[in-house]
């Protein structure tokens, strides 16, 4: 049975990504910082496929919790750093945004999943896994009030783009969902209807391209990987 390890699980891409691979037969580890969001997705997915853990990414303690779980399990194919924080909303200029909120934005963003990476590089080398950067389009446009979230997704990029030179053992992605209908993205735009954003679970097909068809490794755009991609179903 295939691994997998999906940070921020409990809501939007990460919630669905993982019950996507449970009902495909993965067994996936998962965190977030609710508990009870975690268990919610425990009760709807099959016995025995998912590992819940409650806690924050940022916390090595908790890193290292999410390490155990993978050894218990004995392998890891599949990891997606996918646990964000937005910043602000709204989301303040450059030249008025609180440094120590920014500081937070990078420990999130950038620094939490490199650390998680280096832990589970050994389990994913042994496979000759995958690993899967969750950004943005705000990474590569630069728009307005998006500066420190944009910079974080564009740092975490670039970390990709270089760890897949240094490691051409391993499928390295920086995978780009567009938008989607998500907390998040309600958070960037206060009082708009997103009604009109796709859901999360329409994306999952493309993030699921990568993992099965292991194209070399790079940035990746949903919109372009679901050409030809058909719905996940149970």
């Amino acid at each position: 049975m295939p691994v997998a390890v999906i940070t921020g699980a409990s809501r939007g891409l990460g919630r669905a990504t993982a019950t996507a691979l449970s009902r495909l037969g993965w067994s996936v580890v998962v965190d977030a910082r609710s508990a009870a969001d975690l268990a919610a997705l425990e009760r709807e997915l099959p016995g025995g496929t998912l590992t819940a853990l409650a806690g924050d990414v940022t916390d090595p303690g908790h890193r290292a919790a999410l390490a155990a779980a993978v050894e218990a399990q004995g392998r890891l194919d599949l990891l997606v750093n996918n646990a964000s924080l937005l910043g602000p909303s709204p989301q303040p200029p450059l030249a008025s945004y609180p440094l120590d909120v920014l500081a937070r934005v990078y420990a999130v963003d950038v620094l939490a999943p490199l650390a998680l990476t280096q832990l589970l590089l050994p389990a994913l080398t042994a496979s000759r896994g995958a690993l899967v950067n969750v950004s943005s389009d705000a990474a590569v446009e630069a728009y307005e009030g998006w500066g420190g979230y944009g910079s974080a997704k564009a740092a975490l990029d670039h970390l990709s783009a270089v760890l897949a030179a240094e490691r051409p053992d391993l499928a390295v992605y920086a995978f780009d969902p567009g938008d989607m209908r998500t907390t998040m993205h309600q958070e960037a735009f206060p009082g708009e209807d997103i009604s009109d954003r796709p859901e999360p679970e329409t994306v999952v097909p493309a993030l699921l391209r990568l993992v099965t068809e292991r194209p070399p490794s790079g940035r990746y755009r949903a919109v372009e990987l679901l050409t030809g991609v058909t719905a996940v179903t149970a």
